[in-house]
């Protein structure tokens, strides 16, 4: 099918971020053209007159089968959020309890505007068969948890990471890494294992480190060092490695993540609602880390919005930099984009709007009272928007939300399954 999207204020984010009004076509999955183009006809035109044309947003760290858990076990500390909630939580739900969680977080993120994200989850192929059924695109990691590469405990979740690749080998939008969940649940044998498993598949390792003061702290008299220099002591970093919070990070830590291209995942609101602390992502970016930005679960934060997470990550920044601008919009923006593409290894496919990317576009409607006047476009969608404005979202070429109407999810039915899952936990 070929699009074409007419009058609207396109987001181009590099040298800088800025918007020009200007039509994007596109042919099949992919941006054929911006600006005029030849011989091009198409199937459709959709105007965008008010409003902005915007790469798909990127969230680079989700638990989306955790959807279920919203508003569950609020204002805890974190351990006992973890391991006295959460985990017994886990215990209850079922395979196809996970399947309809899933599905709500694929459509709340359809809903405000995310067309990429990242996962880590604990059911075989649930998480795969809602991103595939709501057309979103995904990086799916299962995660893995064990002593060694043999303990039966890893065996199987590593299987089930393989038996996940093969189920969605045709789905060109689904991608994978292996996932091991953190260091306290991972032993030494496992964690010095999966790098060389992860380089024969060509895939890299999705891993949390340092998320709480009670990890950090537990390393040091563990193993007499962080988390991360653990971590580079088995050589963990030898493959492309997505690291979620990172908030507990020493001078040395930066270093190793900076000398390894480590990819950070910075989750600033499920952080401060766990009252883990903030990520030093300024002095990361001061040292060439490639950054970019997650929601972490809906347990934990309790949406999937990166809105909320845009103005939040530039907010904080600001306030703990105690200077202006700090943390400014378009850099927000280019983390979220340009930086969650490259930490997903997407990079020559989405985060920006030019000709031979992938289609994974998303139109926000200017025509609310908080985005008036529209003094600044780039302003607007970091410290604005709030994610109701998402309007029309497309990926790979496929128009998924339509004018506010999602097209490939079920919306009711999605409410009351997850609510049937509720009941069981609650």
């Amino acid at each position: 099918m070929n699009i074409t999207v007419k009058n609207a204020d396109v987001l181009f984010l590099e040298p800088d971020c800025k918007t020009e009004k200007i039509d994007v076509h596109i042919s099949g999955s992919e941006i054929a053209a911006v600006g005029p183009a030849v011989n091009f006809t198409a199937d459709r035109i959709i105007d965008g007159s008010g409003k902005l044309l915007v790469p798909g947003l990127i969230n680079c760290h989700t638990h989306a089968y955790m959807t279920g858990f919203r508003n569950f076990a609020d204002d805890l500390p974190f351990n006992d959020w973890l391991f006295n909630k959460i985990m017994p939580a886990e215990e209850i739900i079922t395979s196809e309890d996970a399947y309809w969680c899933n599905l709500l977080s694929c459509l709340e993120m359809i809903r405000t505007g995310t067309t990429c994200f990242a996962d880590m989850h604990m059911f075989k192929n649930q998480s795969v068969k809602a991103a595939a059924e709501s057309g979103l695109r995904a990086v799916i990691s299962r995660g893995l948890v064990g002593e060694n590469i043999t303990d039966p405990a890893a065996q199987t979740r590593i299987n089930e990471a393989f038996d996940e690749m093969d189920y969605a080998a045709r789905n060109s939008r689904i991608t994978f890494m292996l996932a091991p969940h953190a260091i306290y649940t991972c032993g030494e044998d496992l964690l010095r294992g999966l790098p060389g498993i992860a380089a024969n598949k060509k895939i890299g390792l999705n891993i949390h480190i340092a998320e709480s003061k009670y990890e950090f702290d537990t390393s040091m008299q563990k193993h007499g060092c962080s988390p991360a220099a653990y971590l580079n002591s088995l050589n963990f970093f030898d493959v492309p490695v997505l690291a979620a919070h990172c908030v507990y990070s020493t001078e040395k830590d930066i270093e190793i993540y900076a000398r390894h291209n480590v990819s950070i995942v910075t989750n600033p609101v499920s952080n401060m609602k766990l009252a883990n602390g903030f990520a030093p992502v300024k002095k990361m970016l001061d040292a060439g880390i490639n950054v970019c930005v997650g929601t972490d679960s809906a347990a934990s934060n309790n949406t999937l919005n990166m809105f909320r997470e845009m103005s939040v990550l530039s907010y904080i920044h600001k306030g703990l930099d105690e200077k202006t601008p700090g943390f400014p919009a378009g850099q927000t923006l280019q983390l979220v984009l340009l930086n969650g593409a490259k930490a997903l290894g997407l990079q020559n496919k989405i985060g920006s709007i030019k000709p031979g990317m992938k289609a994974d576009l998303v139109l926000i409607d200017l025509d609310k009272p908080w985005m008036q006047p529209l003094n600044n476009p780039v302003s607007s969608l970091v410290y604005s928007a709030n994610g109701t404005e998402t309007d029309t979202v497309i990926v790979d070429g496929k128009i998924l939300m339509d004018r506010g109407v999602v097209k490939t999810l079920d919306q009711e039915r999605i409410f009351y399954e997850v609510n049937r899952v509720r009941e069981k936990i609650k």
